[in-house]
């Protein structure tokens, strides 16, 4: 099962993606502990395309 990075490996751009995207689409601190909470559960996510919910947004990838 493809697996999804550390939140401390993650891009720099990607992370100031997600804080701008708090910023601008009011996604609340708490939803966005949710995320880094499950990135450290070390998730598995399926092969396709996926998603996941988080109260005031989700996040979407595909597995390879």
């Amino acid at each position: 099962m493809p697996k999804i990075e550390l939140w401390d490996k993650f891009p720099p751009g990607v992370r100031q993606h997600l804080i701008d995207r708090m910023r601008d689409r009011l996604i609340s601190i708490s939803d966005l502990n949710q995320l880094r909470e499950w990135i450290e559960t070390n998730p598995d996510v399926p092969e396709g395309d996926w998603f996941k919910d988080f109260g005031s947004f989700k996040i979407c990838g595909q597995g390879l």
